[in-house]
């Protein structure tokens, strides 16, 4: 009876690892690929997928043959611990849940497929148990199959998030079902951007028509709104819109003035009243709370950018720390990016766009961490000259590295402008690419794509609680967040 079981086992490991070898042979390329993605295995992702293939058909060998049924079945028992723990580690350490992998996997969720692992682990088990016939050599043995390959996958796992993390090589892993094209709406023009959004409700401005405003619902209606300003002599050049709900707030730097309103009234056109007026120049602003927004300024010494606060709960009101900013060139473009701003962490994020950095600052203006993306780059070599007129211009003009940065909750989105390795150049050809960092973790988590639209890019971006919204020229397209996504700020 014991023979006929230890017969059964080692033909059953044996067709299943070749049936898993075979499928994953089929369609090696995806495999590879499949491979890469994966939060565990990514830096030894191409050497693993050959050693997998290969030590399943040599053990799948050595199981049909009698005289090295024991060492058949050893190395089958490690190897099906090594996939357990991979498994394991993937349900419960990893920032996603990737793709399958080929073979049975591809039949199995990933829970259903750990438990298959585990019972075949055990049959593999109890067939030693019977061919060994020296117990004590059986026990010792197992023990030491378990723990190496407990050993080996962990070490692999460690080392692996270690480099891509810290080490920075630059590999980036794609959510295997990142967002999902749901509605789209035809704004009619082409000159709307994304100034807040409030649930699961956007609001947007008009670069062209300052004063005019819209909000886009969960089921894509519209609604129109524009906003009353008692100051209307000046020549304003950069009024934008900015929401921090129930407040908005309307500001032009090169003023400068600050307005500020409420979005939660009844009426379709909104009132304001002067926020800030002759306090600071600025060419960029995001507001913090409904007292203080954070401003992007320059040295009106060396004109470098530098950062503030506009605060009208404190005196002095206006505060400018031009010590967090680190100048690497020429000071103004080394130095030029955008604010984020987290309401749940408060938190400023300030990303620079010629660089693989990002700030975390406290509503205080306090200098909380510096960290660094996946992107390469720690700085672009630029130059600059200043005009007649005052205004600077790059001599070298370059492509910033982050286009464009979101912010929602504690994860950062970043619209990137580099390509990581082993990335084809046709990816910029058909769409942009977003990476996703966990800011309070300090990890890089994952990137996916948004297609473009048509012959159309990707121009805006925003986060709500349960969508992605994209703007292309003049439409509006909204898009279905990938469940490991919504599970990290729900």
């Amino acid at each position: 009876m014991k023979s006929k079981y230890i017969y059964f086992i080692r033909y059953f490991v044996a067709l299943l690892f070749v049936y898993a070898a075979v499928s994953k042979l089929i369609t090696f390329e995806e495999f590879k690929v499949q491979l890469t993605q994966s939060p565990v295995l990514s830096m030894y992702s191409r050497v693993i997928a050959y050693l997998v293939v290969i030590s399943e058909l040599a053990i799948a060998f050595l199981l049909i043959l009698r005289q090295a049924k024991l060492l058949g079945l050893y190395l089958s028992y490690s190897l099906m611990v090594a996939f357990t723990i991979y498994i394991f580690l993937i349900l419960n350490y990893s920032d996603f849940i990737p793709c399958s992998c080929g073979g049975v996997l591809e039949k199995l969720g990933w829970s259903e497929h750990l438990w298959f692992n585990i019972i075949v682990s055990v049959l593999i088990l109890l067939a030693l148990y019977f061919a060994q016939k020296n117990k004590k050599r059986f026990y010792i043995l197992s023990i030491i199959a378990t723990g190496v390959s407990i050993l080996a996958v962990m070490l692999v796992f460690l080392s692996s998030e270690y480099i891509i993390k810290k080490e920075n090589p630059f590999i980036r892993r794609y959510l295997p079902y990142g967002v999902v094209e749901q509605d789209t709406l035809d704004l009619k023009v082409n000159t709307f951007y994304f100034s807040g959004y409030y649930k699961d409700k956007v609001y947007l401005g008009n670069s062209k028509s300052p004063l005019i405003f819209i909000s886009v619902d969960s089921l894509m209606q519209r609604e129109d709104y524009t906003i009353k300003i008692d100051s209307t002599q000046f020549k304003y050049t950069y009024l934008r819109l900015k929401t921090v709900y129930p407040y908005f707030f309307l500001g032009d730097g090169s003023i400068p003035i600050v307005y500020k309103g409420l979005l939660n009234s009844f009426e379709k056109t909104k009132q304001t009243q002067v926020f800030s007026f002759k306090e600071a120049y600025f060419s960029d602003y995001i507001p913090i709370d409904s007292t203080s927004i954070a401003i992007k300024s320059q040295s009106s010494e060396s004109y470098k950018n530098v950062l503030g606060l506009i605060d009208s709960q404190s005196d002095p009101r206006v505060q400018i720390d031009s010590s967090i900013l680190k100048s690497d060139s020429d000071g103004v473009f080394d130095t030029d990016g955008v604010f984020g701003f987290s309401k749940q962490e408060k938190t400023l994020i300030y990303t620079y766009y010629y660089k693989n950095q990002y700030i975390l600052i406290s509503p205080r203006l306090e200098l909380l961490s510096r960290q660094t993306t996946i992107d390469t780059t720690k700085s672009l070599h630029i130059t600059a000259a200043k005009l007649t007129s005052g205004e600077n211009k790059m001599t070298t003009p370059v492509r910033p590295i982050n286009q464009k940065v979101v912010v929602k909750n504690n994860l950062l989105f970043i619209v990137s402008n580099s390509l990581g390795a082993n990335e084809s150049k046709a990816i910029f050809r058909q769409a942009s690419i977003i990476d996703i960092y966990d800011f309070i973790k300090d990890n890089y988590i994952a990137s996916f794509y948004i297609n473009d639209l048509g012959e159309e890019k990707l121009i805006d971006l925003i986060v709500t609680d349960h969508y992605i919204y994209g703007l292309f020229d003049q439409k509006l397209v909204r898009y279905k967040l990938a469940r490991s996504l919504t599970s990290k700020f729900n």
